[in-house]
C-alpha cells in the first residue's frame, strides 16, 4: 500500500493538469529504506510529448546526486497518461528500474476526473496496490 501525504497527493495531481497535453513526470523522495514519501520533485519531461515521458537526464543526475548525498531513494517515481488510462505502458513497464519504488500513473484524459493509481513493478511484473491519502506524513517521532 502506498500511504501518501494529502499535499503531495495534490500536488503530483496539479502537475498532471498543468502539463498537459504533455505527460508530466517526477519523483517524490524519502529517507533509504523507510518507504516515506517526503519530498516531491517535479521533473522536466524531455520528450515534451503526450504519449511519452523521459527525465532530462541532467536534472535526474542532480536528483540522484542529491538523494546520495541525503541518504533517500525515490519512493514514488510518477507520471501522466493523457489519453489513455492510468495503467503501467510496455514502455512504463521496460523502463521500470527502480524495484523498491511505487510507480504512480495519473490520467488526465478526462478533464472533469482524475484516474490516480499506484504499482509495483518488478522485473517486468506488474501489480496494482492501494492508495491511502493522509492528512499527516509519517515520521520517526513518536
Amino acid at each position: 500500500m502506498l500511504r501518501l501525504p494529502a499535499p503531495i497527493y495534490d500536488a503530483i495531481i496539479a502537475h498532471a493538469r498543468r502539463d498537459h497535453p504533455n505527460e508530466a513526470c517526477g519523483v517524490v523522495a524519502g529517507p533509504a529504506g523507510s518507504d516515506r514519501p517526503q519530498r516531491l520533485v517535479e521533473m522536466l519531461n524531455a520528450a515534451a510529448s503526450p504519449t511519452f515521458y523521459q527525465m532530462d537526464s541532467g536534472e535526474q543526475l542532480k536528483l540522484w546526486q542529491a538523494m546520495d548525498e541525503a541518504d533517500e531513494e525515490p519512493v514514488v517515481i510518477y507520471h501522466s497518461h493523457t489519453a489513455t488510462e492510468a495503467y503501467p505502458s510496455r514502455t512504463d513497464i521496460a523502463l521500470a528500474f527502480e524495484p523498491q519504488a511505487h510507480y504512480v500513473l495519473v490520467s488526465t484524459a478526462d478533464p472533469d476526473s482524475v484516474e490516480f493509481r499506484s504499482y509495483r513493478i518488478v522485473e517486468g511484473v506488474v501489480t496494482e496496490e492501494p492508495v491511502e491519502k493522509v492528512d499527516k506524513p509519517e515520521t520517526d517521532a513518536p
